[in-house]
């Protein structure tokens, strides 16, 4: 059955100009893309996509970096989209990343590390959302 996620594809990559091959990797692996955007997030905007790690020691170097310069969102569908855009990605840590992975080719390490995804498919409606209105996801 086909589900949802969101990706981001974070500044460091969109900086190094290369958000299109990453959206043609995911465009290559069999997800379609149902809403897409570039944006600049503001300090709060970053703040409340990432409130759930307010605690956490790197809360504000994340959203430093999240919002050092433009991202490109996007809403996918896959059957297992969740799982398969993760497993595209790779780990959280570049360094630990394969080679053919997202992260793997083009982050540098745990924070630069080129996309976001949605760890489930409950946040994957909730970080959609966060994102697309009705409107803009078809």
């Amino acid at each position: 059955m086909s589900e949802h996620t969101l990706a981001i594809i974070k500044p460091d990559a969109v900086a190094a100009n290369k958000a299109g091959h990453i959206i043609q990797r995911i465009l290559d692996n069999g997800f379609k893309i149902r809403a897409m955007k570039m944006i600049h997030l503001t300090q709060s905007e970053a703040e409340g996509f990432y409130a759930v790690h307010r605690e956490r020691p790197f809360f504000q170097s994340l959203v430093q970096f999240m919002t050092s310069g433009s991202v490109v969102v996007l809403a996918l569908e896959k059957e297992n989209a969740v799982v398969e855009w993760r497993n595209l990605m790779g780990p959280t840590n570049s360094k630990e990343a394969k080679p053919g992975t997202i992260r793997g080719d083009f982050g540098t390490d745990i924070e630069r590390n080129a996309s976001h995804g949605s760890d489930s498919k409950e946040n994957a409606a909730i970080e959609t959302a966060y994102f697309f209105n009705r409107l803009e996801y078809c």
